[in-house]
């Protein structure tokens, strides 16, 4: 993903469990719905698994076996598994294989949530501060596998707890191969998002719609800070309050701050453009870091496990359960 300047009004399943603190692992009841617990340990080891293949960098060993990862990890989830291959070229005109991942639950029902995350991991640390090493890959654990680990516990929590709607979970790959900082232009955007522009052009439901999507990026860090990203406020402003009125009714104004963020080129901003459903993207915005945008380490060799904070993921996935199990 990448920043994006706009002439807009400026502002600017089964898998690894373990025992947690009991306000993460005993459900609550909010007006007699009853809301699964979220277990922060099962989405740092989910966290963990991924960035133990390595960095899954498209064509690579680690990329192959972490697909078929994700796959399995699914099915022990739901029986409705998806795995949507795609041919896409990159900005340098290599052509790659692609795999989005989806697992659908309550498949019949037409209400319908998404919530997604990219998997793949950017091959090229661009933005490290040490030159000799921009041409290593990046090991994604925030950026990439941290969203995926959240969704994956969800996934776990839905195959034994059934809401209202229908959810779809979908793993986009290839978002992370744009061009090398030093050749980006505007033209490039179309060179990111490489999964998701395939998918809402090729929906693995033919007429797919929810009622809203919901992204997962870089949703690790700690003390991680969500500010109301520009497109999901020009988008889905009304989806962005819902989400931020929960974290703010669960007492995570910490995370989710009362503040408007720049407009960020992510997955979500094709599923808005192309399938014309509304997404917003819960995403680390922080123009004090080094970077100006996002996290400390974003496209570095540093975005490692280590930087990976449990809290942050129990913050963010205890408002993604409650989205999911208040709606009607």
């Amino acid at each position: 993903m990448i920043l994006s300047v706009l002439m807009i009004t400026s502002f600017s399943c089964k898998g690894p469990v373990k025992k947690d603190k009991p306000s993460e692992v005993t459900a609550t009841e909010t007006k007699n719905i009853a809301i699964p617990a979220f277990n922060a340990d099962s989405a740092l080891q989910f966290v963990k698994a991924q960035t133990d293949f390595g960095a899954r960098v498209p064509g690579s060993k680690a990329h192959a076996e972490c697909a078929s990862w994700l796959k399995s990890k699914l099915l022990t989830c739901s029986p409705h598994v998806t795995v949507q291959e795609f041919k896409t070229r990159v900005y340098s005109g290599d052509v790659f294989t692609g795999k989005n991942i989806i697992a659908s639950f309550n498949p019949d029902k037409k209400a319908r949530i998404m919530l997604c995350a990219h998997w793949d991991s950017r091959p090229f640390a661009d933005h490290d501060p040490d030159p000799s090493r921009r041409d290593e890959p990046v090991m994604a654990a925030n950026d990439g596998a941290s969203g995926v680990g959240v969704l994956l516990e969800m996934a776990r929590i839905l195959k034994d707890n059934q809401p209202h709607v229908g959810i779809d979970i979908v793993f986009f790959d290839m978002e992370d191969y744009g061009p090398p900082q030093d050749s980006q232009n505007e033209a490039a955007n179309e060179h990111w998002g490489l999964g998701s522009q395939y998918w809402s052009k090729n929906p693995h439901v033919p007429g797919y719609r929810a009622r809203f999507v919901i992204l997962l990026d870089m949703v690790g860090a700690p003390d991680a800070k969500f500010r109301r990203e520009g497109f999901s406020m020009y988008f889905a402003p009304d989806k962005v309050k819902k989400v931020w009125d929960i974290a703010a009714g669960l007492g995570y104004q910490d995370y989710f701050l009362d503040e408007n963020g720049g407009y960020i080129n992510d997955d979500h901003y094709f599923i808005n453009e192309i399938l014309k459903v509304p997404a917003i993207d819960i995403i680390h915005l922080d123009p004090s870091s080094s970077n100006g945008s996002f996290f400390e380490y974003w496209h570095t060799t540093g975005d490692t496990f280590d930087k990976i904070d449990k809290k942050t993921l129990r913050v963010v996935g205890e408002v993604l359960v409650k989205v999911v199990f208040t709606e009607k």
